[in-house]
């Protein structure tokens, strides 16, 4: 089992930044692969970005490419999206998940994750 846990999240204008930080109770960290995801209310929970067991690769949702940035510390259990340039679409309920993935380095679909943290709020003023 392992318990995942965010923080970082908060109110921020348009334009502004934020790090989300999230971490892991996982024995062995770096056999998951890492993911973002976010739900705004009435939507349905959505990719955000990815990454792989070592951090060598990075997969991104063509709204936040160029904006937001997906690293990983193994040493300290965690996982972090460093969020620039904000616009109030990206207000949402900010998710980390964790994924064994099989053979694969990067996934990003909702299923294929196998635990996820309660998730930490984002809101974007205009």
């Amino acid at each position: 089992q392992v318990q995942l846990v965010e923080s970082g999240g908060g109110l921020v204008q348009a334009g502004g930044s934020l790090r989300l930080s999230c971490g892991a109770s996982a024995r062995t960290f770096s056999n998951y692969v890492m993911g973002w995801f976010r739900q705004a209310p009435g939507k349905e929970r959505e990719f955000v970005a990815a990454i792989s067991r070592s951090g060598g690769n990075t997969f991104y949702a063509d709204s936040v490419k160029g904006r937001f940035i997906i690293s990983r510390d193994n040493a300290k259990n965690t996982v972090y999206l460093q969020m620039n340039s904000l616009k109030p679409e990206d207000t949402a309920n900010y998710y980390c998940a964790a994924s064994l993935a099989g053979a694969k380095n990067i996934v990003v679909t909702t299923p294929a994750y196998d635990y996820w943290g309660q998730g930490t709020q984002v809101t974007v003023s205009s």
